[in-house]
């Protein structure tokens, strides 16, 4: 079960209508979180990741499943059903499951958030996709900060900020 700050998180990054992966990376920063406490362990940066996005599913984000030929056919249909349950209201979760669950992340290292960890994965992802796909984004992110500085200026211009200055609002 996801955490309540991580809910309420995720749901204003909805309110302010930002993107389903956007809203789920708030549930990826709660298991690196988990991860790094030692709550549990993950084999992998990318089964972390994967734990928490198929949490965010759980939780009612609308994030689709992986497309074909992206991932095997149990993930996708592993996603699928994640979907399914978020739009089901809640029910009883069976003890035992989750508690051999624990125990087998318990017995995998914490290595797998260490910043290391997360860049090498992310590099590997990075490597898989095209210059095209990769300057394609990298533009619309320019585009986003150049959005983002002009709607900051104008809000500061205004001083309709709420009495925080600059840029650095911090989460809790």
């Amino acid at each position: 079960m996801p955490d309540k700050a991580t809910l309420k998180r995720a749901a204003a990054d909805k309110r302010q209508g930002k993107s389903p992966s956007t809203q789920a990376g708030e549930f990826v920063r709660e298991e690196m979180d988990h991860i790094r406490e030692g709550k549990h362990g993950a084999r992998s940066a990318k089964q972390a990741i994967a734990i928490g996005l198929s949490k965010a599913r759980r939780a009612g984000v609308e994030l689709p499943p992986p497309k074909k030929g992206t991932t095997s056919e149990s993930t996708r249909r592993r996603a699928a059903r994640d979907v399914e349950v978020g739009h089901e209201p809640a029910h009883k979760v069976s003890a035992k499951r989750s508690r051999a669950t624990k125990q087998a992340l318990e017995h995998e290292p914490a290595a797998a958030a260490s910043h290391l960890a997360l860049s090498r994965h992310a590099h590997a992802v990075a490597r898989t996709r095209t210059a095209a796909e990769r300057s394609a984004s990298a533009k619309k992110a320019a585009a986003t900060r150049a959005r983002n500085r002009t709607a900051r200026s104008t809000a500061g211009a205004t001083g309709s900020r709420g009495g925080k200055s600059g840029s650095t609002q911090h989460r809790a």
